[in-house]
């Protein structure tokens, strides 16, 4: 079995490599840039997009990073991070919370565009203080987004919140630094964000 990896170290791809370690996936990274290697032939033949990250495992390609998370939970089962039948439901609502509300709430908020209260219905999410308040509520009662177990969807989801944080995106809220802390101090999460921070420095 084979698993390639495509990604920048400076985007989402973090996000998929601390998945892969998560997975205790062996892989072979392919470094792109944005604007050239990004956009060439060859990679718009794995991800028309011309965008990353994606993985090529064994000639299946999957592309998201919500998409690569959940892939790789079902890929790696003996890793235990898939939900058991009880949490599937908390793990995929709050999976594409992220991936759908969250998201864009975050990227319209960050491009300076608000939504007004008459077209609320129409941006889907409603508008960013409610999403914030949803996601802060979910993690004032659970520490992780199945409960009490760390499954794949926190990958994803905590992801969202460290770097939102961080980059000031997202409010302080005591929930989500509490989340920041548990998932930050993982094994995974340590060694997939030294490669990453490895991989800056060199081209910074």
């Amino acid at each position: 079995m084979t698993l390639k990896f495509y990604t920048n170290p400076m985007s989402r791809g973090q996000i998929a490599r601390w998945a892969l370690h998560e997975a205790g996936a062996d892989y072979d990274q392919v470094l792109l840039e944005y604007g050239t290697t990004m956009k060439a032939d060859d990679y718009l033949k794995v991800n028309p997009m011309g965008k990353v990250p994606a993985i090529d495992h064994d000639g299946k390609i999957v592309t998201e990073g919500a998409a690569i998370c959940a892939y790789l939970a079902e890929a790696f089962p003996d890793a235990g991070l898939a939900p058991a039948a009880e949490e599937q439901a908390d793990y995929f609502r709050w999976l594409f919370f992220a991936a759908g509300p969250l998201e864009a709430a975050i990227t319209n908020r960050s491009l300076g565009f608000e939504v007004a209260p008459e077209k609320e219905m129409t941006a889907g999410y409603g508008n960013y203080d409610r999403v914030v308040d949803v996601l802060d509520a979910k993690f004032q009662t659970d520490d992780y987004v199945c409960g009490s177990r760390f499954t794949m969807a926190d990958v994803y989801v905590g992801a969202h919140i460290v770097w939102g944080m961080q980059f000031g995106s997202l409010p302080e809220r005591d929930s989500f630094a509490a989340l920041g802390k548990r998932v930050t101090g993982r094994e995974a999460y340590l060694s997939a964000k030294a490669l990453d921070d490895a991989l800056i420095a060199e081209i910074s």
